[in-house]
């Protein structure tokens, strides 16, 4: 199999702009404070190499069961990603407030479950089984992490705590790829029979705008973030009592 001359080229990018990345996230000392979402981006490395080499060297099967086996293996880091940025968020004086942990608990299951039967209910497109796995997973995935991420900033601005800078630019990033991986996908279900050369306009866009992610990234990690303004009073002293009246 062969990579048509754009996806190649857009292959090549995203992996140059990933090695990048890591690099900035090494050089700068920024993988200690996110540690998550170093592993996803090095995953992201090994995962577009080896997905290349299969695509080049395996069969259309041994693509479809090594591009799956990976894709679970990038949603797990990515729900620890969300974890991550809601620790950042959530955890300013280093302990859970106990509201926000059951909070953000609940939003993760009622995501889970809002996923699930929108997946479910949606249309099935598709030749074969393989086919219409992959697209129902790919439509789970975007409705899943764009909650997630849309959830938990809607959760911070009711408790009312402020977010530092790296993790807002992280957090923004994969919350706006979330949301457009959402909308792609939703816009691909509305066809009755999709176009594949729409499909593969709408697929370009995706990694499109992912990449423009990743710069975004690279450029806001490799900056200093400004000095952290100290907690506002009444933010500081509700922490407190909450942590108090848990005993936490």
């Amino acid at each position: 199999m062969h990579l048509a001359g754009l996806d190649a080229l857009v292959w090549a990018i995203g992996l140059i702009a990933h090695i990048v990345l890591l690099y900035v996230l090494l050089k700068r000392h920024r993988a200690g404070r996110f540690p998550a979402f170093t592993i996803l981006i090095a995953a992201n490395v090994i995962r577009t190499i080896a997905l290349y080499l299969t695509f080049r060297l395996g069969s259309r099967f041994a693509y479809f069961y090594a591009y799956w086996a990976l894709a679970i293996g990038d949603v797990v880091l990515q729900l620890l990603v969300v974890r991550e940025m809601a620790a950042k968020v959530f955890r300013p004086l280093g302990k859970w407030a106990t509201d926000v942990k059951c909070g953000l608990l609940w939003l993760i299951c009622g995501s889970i479950a809002i996923a699930v039967g929108l997946t479910w209910l949606g249309p099935v497109h598709g030749s074969d089984w393989r086919e219409m796995f992959v697209n129902r997973g790919s439509f789970f995935t975007a409705i899943l992490m764009s909650e997630l991420f849309v959830g938990m900033v809607a959760l911070s601005v009711t408790v009312g705590l402020p977010w530092k800078s790296h993790t807002t630019r992280i957090a923004h990033g994969l919350g706006i790829y979330s949301v457009v991986c959402l909308l792609i996908e939703t816009t691909k279900t509305s066809f009755a029979t999709p176009d594949p050369q729409t499909v593969a306009l709408l697929t370009h866009l995706r990694m499109g705008i992912y990449l423009l992610c990743v710069t975004y990234w690279i450029v806001m990690l490799w900056w200093e973030e400004p000095a952290t303004k100290p907690l506002p009073n009444e933010v500081r002293e509700r922490l407190y009592r909450l942590q108090s009246h848990y005993h936490l």
